[in-house]
């Protein structure tokens, strides 16, 4: 029974997320006068079908995502008719591919929110503290509240995780919470053995804490931004600094949101939508075949006022697949070595 509740889980998220990707795509283009073909939920063989004004509207026997079919959006195909993807002008090309990702934002948002009202957050409480880690050396005590980390505020567990992630081996300043009183402490941030990211050897305290109505809100808001910027974050450091960056593909996601399934749905919710939050940044970064990298090109034909050439958008796109595989093949290695399969190459 619980596989198979894992099994729905995943199948549900992946398409959730996706189909909701595609329903912003949809929902911008229709605005824009754009021709719909098909909207599609899943893939493979249609289930259901309708045809409604021009546009399938179907659902499929895989449920793992969804498409939207655009007259005019295959190079090859398009004539420059009204009414096709292509033929629009720059900024309403510019929309309907931002519209995707934002979209995923505003789910995480809306999660989030919901997560924070209905369950409450772990807050930066500290639970316990490991012995002769940092956080003891330092004299970090069970009930204390870390308030922020080099100056940079603190008010959730999962914030405080992920401010540690690239201070490995830095000297920290904390801001911790006593009481009534507030005290400086100075650590060396350590390193996880197995994610490789900075810990400091405590434990978080198992009471949640509830938001209200229009906190829940502001943090459903805020949390997506920040997970944002510390991955950014992140992916510049290891960029700089030469270092692999540490990204899960199919596999790794999979068992994050196998696992959550077991947890309890206020962790699978809150999975989904740190998840959704992936999947709307990657989009953003300006990749070929990706939104973002269509965004750069359309932002292009606006520069020069011209639009691109069929043979170019084509030649952009398959650039684009090949870094996307090599993106895939990349991920899906790193997650096969968390898998312990590195110790069958001595790694």
């Amino acid at each position: 029974m619980t596989i198979l509740i894992q099994i729905l889980g995943i199948a549900f998220g992946f398409g959730f997320l996706i189909f909701i990707h595609e329903l912003g795509h949809f929902l911008v283009a229709k605005m824009c006068k754009v021709k719909i073909l098909t909207f599609a939920f899943g893939f493979g063989p249609d289930i259901i079908k309708h045809t409604y004004k021009g546009t399938k509207y179907c659902i499929k026997a895989i449920p793992l995502g969804g498409f939207v079919s655009m007259a005019g959006d295959d190079p090859d195909k398009a004539t420059g008719a009204d009414g096709e993807y292509l033929s629009l002008r720059w900024y309403k090309k510019v929309w309907i591919a931002l519209a995707g990702p934002l979209s995923n934002y505003i789910l995480a948002a809306f999660i989030l929110a919901f997560v924070f009202n209905i369950w409450g957050s772990i807050s930066s409480s500290v639970g316990s503290v490991v012995e002769n880690s940092p956080a003891k050396q330092a004299g970090i005590m069970p009930g204390d509240k870390i308030k922020s980390i080099d100056d940079v505020e603190i008010d959730t567990w999962d914030k405080l995780t992920s401010n540690l992630k690239d201070k490995t081996g830095k000297q920290t300043v904390f801001v911790v919470e006593r009481g009534t009183h507030s005290l400086d402490l100075n650590m060396i941030v350590a390193k996880n053995p197995v994610t490789g990211f900075g810990v400091i050897g405590i434990k978080p305290s198992t009471v949640k804490v509830k938001s209200g109505f229009f906190k829940s809100i502001r943090l459903g808001v805020k949390y997506p931004i920040e997970v944002t910027v510390e991955n950014v974050r992140h992916l510049k450091n290891a960029i700089v600094s030469f270092k692999k960056p540490d990204i899960s593909g199919p596999i790794g996601v999979t068992r994050i949101m196998a696992n959550a399934t077991k947890t309890g749905m206020h962790n699978y919710l809150k999975v989904l939508a740190i998840i959704s939050v992936a999947l709307g940044m990657f989009n953003l970064f300006p990749i070929p075949v990706a939104d973002g990298g269509m965004i750069v090109l359309f932002f292009i034909e606006g520069i020069i006022r011209k639009r691109i050439s069929a043979k170019v958008v084509q030649v952009y796109g398959t650039i684009g697949l090949v870094f996307i595989i090599g993106i895939f093949i990349f991920a899906t290695y790193n997650d096969l070595l968390h898998l312990g399969i590195g110790k069958l190459f001595g790694k």
